[in-house]
């Protein structure tokens, strides 16, 4: 999410997360394949991994953790339905209106959603297409100073769009999520390419007409779980095709001796870099990559490893200097070392701790989203994720 218009605002790093800068449902049938691959991403022989399972399975009641949430709504939830990034200055994004969203529709709280949709729609769609402005600054007026788009974003809420639609049967609802999902595949995804379907991380500012280095991606905007559930509104994308994708670009974006990709990455030319002008770090961004992957249950060890190999590392709380492989900023919120918990479930079913479902005193919007997701993904997929 969060990001500039075109080349000049590089340095704000409009898609950067601002934070970065602060600080059993029954099954449905579709099945992501995963990629087979020979050789981890550290170079050792292929792991024997757990076989994960890619059914595409529905959000709805699945997060379980009610005084989680109710401590998540309390700090990061106004009456009104904006959902506040209390790292950076009290601002609010479609990146944050969209997990508040999709939490609402895990914690089966339709009144919460309600809300958090009605503020996001009074006050983020206001651009000519149906897609969401990024950015929502309190104290100036208008609010809204810049009109760019954040992919993530929209992916986030269309998709909670879709699953409140199922879960609670709303009409309204699927028509919505309908509505943003064929205008981000429309705008913001280039389908054939050599590469595949490639998905720019906004309307403006990252094409080949935009930047010299361009196209420019951010795999953090693969939200596979959402692709697979995308399809139930808007079955003419090819959601498969943006998944394989997803899956190409971590095996082949891999930098430095972390073999770890960069937050933002140009594919243009023969093989993924990292993007000028941009920090070379697996940062805020990145991180969401192993949480993405194992929410979805897609992709194998060749997906997984650098992953696996950061998280036992740094238990998930620090990024990383592609450059040096040295820890380029401690995480010091333990909300992120959630991610760490999540793979180690799914990779070798090791148990949570008690703690992993405890929403932790004083600790911003970014790591407790982070920790209510993973609680959320584990749920949904790994019973492995049970405290011992």
């Amino acid at each position: 999410m969060r990001f500039i218009v075109l080349l000049a605002s590089l340095v704000a790093v409009c898609a950067l997360p601002l934070h970065a800068r602060a600080q059993t449902p029954q099954p449905q049938a579709q099945k992501i394949p995963a990629v087979d691959a020979p050789a981890s991403a550290q170079g050792e022989p292929a792991r024997t991994m757990r076989k994960l399972d890619g059914r595409s399975l529905p959000l709805g009641g699945t997060l379980n953790a009610p005084q989680a949430w109710q401590a998540y709504k309390q700090r990061f939830v106004t009456q009104s339905g904006r959902v506040i990034d209390t790292a950076n200055g009290q601002i609010s994004h479609s990146e944050g209106q969209g997990y508040g969203m999709l939490l609402a529709v895990a914690a089966n709280d339709r009144p919460t959603f309600e809300r958090i949709w009605g503020w996001t729609r009074a006050n983020l769609m206001v651009r000519d297409d149906q897609l969401l402005a990024w950015r929502w600054t309190p104290g100036q007026r208008p609010a809204v100073t810049d009109m760019n788009n954040a992919t993530d974003g929209d992916v986030l809420v269309a998709w909670a769009l879709a699953e409140a639609a199922e879960l609670w049967a709303d009409a309204s609802h699927r028509a919505s999520g309908r509505r943003i999902a064929v205008e981000l595949a429309r705008k913001t995804v280039l389908f054939k390419t050599p590469r595949g379907a490639i998905l720019l991380p906004g309307v403006l500012g990252f094409s080949a007409s935009d930047r010299p280095d361009g196209p420019i991606i951010n795999l953090s905007y693969y939200v596979f779980p959402a692709f697979a559930r995308l399809s139930s509104v808007a079955p003419e994308v090819d959601w498969r095709g943006l998944i394989q994708t997803g899956l190409d670009q971590i095996r082949a974006a891999r930098f430095g001796d972390s073999q770890l990709p960069a937050d933002w990455i140009t594919v243009r030319g023969d093989a993924p870099r990292p993007a000028d002008g941009f920090p070379r770090q697996f940062s805020y961004n990145a991180i969401r990559i192993p949480l993405y992957l194992a929410w979805a249950g897609v992709g194998d060890w060749e997906h997984y490893a650098a992953f696996h190999a950061w998280a036992q590392r740094t238990r998930g709380l620090a990024t990383i200097n592609l450059d040096t492989g040295a820890e380029a900023d401690r995480l010091t919120e333990r909300g992120y070392g959630a991610i760490a918990t999540l793979l180690a479930c799914a990779l070798e079913q090791k148990p949570a701790s008690p703690d992993f479902r405890t929403l932790r005193d004083g600790e911003h919007y970014y790591a407790a989203t982070i920790q209510l997701l993973a609680i959320t993904a584990a749920n949904m997929r790994y019973n492995s994720c049970q405290p011992g």
